[in-house]
């Protein structure tokens, strides 16, 4: 799945082509991806509007004009292309969002596990993204945010930070990532945790994730960024998908374990 640095890569990379543009015609080509796409609507209310903001909370790209804004997620495998009419579409391009100027924005979903939604209202309302914790990058996530938040929770900490509810964005490879870097077993329970590795721990999650978004986000299998172009991030993973590998600071081998249906990757020695 794409994860926040892919996501924000991809926000910049399509914003310079389409913010301020006028939008001429919405394609939908498929039903529904994750839910139903509301075509009707999007046709509706988007036709003849500019594009006043290209915005991201957590995983989610928002697409802002006067009349509302368009929610759109990319599900485990999806990306965004900006491309011109005249390359034809495949099978697995879902949406098309067609401006002046011959810019077509599209929705590439070979799972279909993504969204594209429409709200009139405040999107930072809707359902999807209300309840959804801080930005690890805002001012209030911090150790003590973390720490006052697991106590008592007994819910294992790599768990607990790729909670959206608790930070968004943090997700099972940059979570890894950072336990490894803050030397913090991903097994340990989030409530054990002390103030002080919190401390270490936020301050590490908005380092990873600034320096990924600077490389390009991580390469998985199926993300190209918005141009085309693999991210670059992948090459300075410590333990991620490196399962029997020596770890890169002390030669200890690379475990790898299942932990709530995803694998885990850490170092025995480093982390504790």
């Amino acid at each position: 799945m794409p994860e926040l640095p892919e996501v924000e890569t991809t926000r910049r990379g399509i914003e310079p082509h389409i913010l301020g543009r006028r939008i001429r015609k919405v394609i939908a080509r498929t039903p529904s991806l994750r839910w139903p796409i509301p075509k009707r609507l999007l046709n509706q209310h988007m036709c003849g509007q500019k594009i006043l903001a290209v915005e991201r909370r957590g995983k989610y790209l928002l697409l802002r004009t006067k009349p509302g804004t368009l929610i759109l997620h990319l599900g485990m495998s999806g990306s965004l292309r900006i491309t011109s009419p005249e390359i034809l579409p495949d099978k697995h391009d879902h949406l098309d969002i067609l401006f002046e100027g011959g810019v077509v924005l599209r929705l590439h979903d070979p799972r279909r596990f993504g969204a594209a939604l429409w709200t009139a209202k405040d999107p930072l309302k809707h359902k999807l993204l209300k309840d959804l914790g801080p930005e690890p990058f805002d001012e209030q996530f911090t150790g003590e945010y973390l720490f006052q938040r697991s106590r008592k929770r007994k819910q294992a900490i790599k768990q607990f930070i790729m909670d959206g509810h608790t930070v968004v964005g943090v997700g099972n490879i940059y979570a890894s990532e950072a336990l490894f870097l803050a030397g913090i077993r991903p097994g340990i329970a989030a409530g054990r945790t002390s103030l002080a590795r919190y401390t270490i721990l936020t301050k590490i999650i908005n380092k990873l994730l600034n320096d990924a978004i600077k490389q390009g986000g991580t390469t998985l299998r199926d993300f190209l960024t918005s141009d085309g172009k693999p991210g670059y991030f992948s090459q300075h993973l410590n333990v991620y998908s490196r399962s029997g590998e020596p770890c890169h600071q002390c030669n200890s081998l690379i475990k790898q374990i299942r932990q709530g249906q995803r694998s885990t990757y850490y170092c025995p020695a480093c982390q504790h």
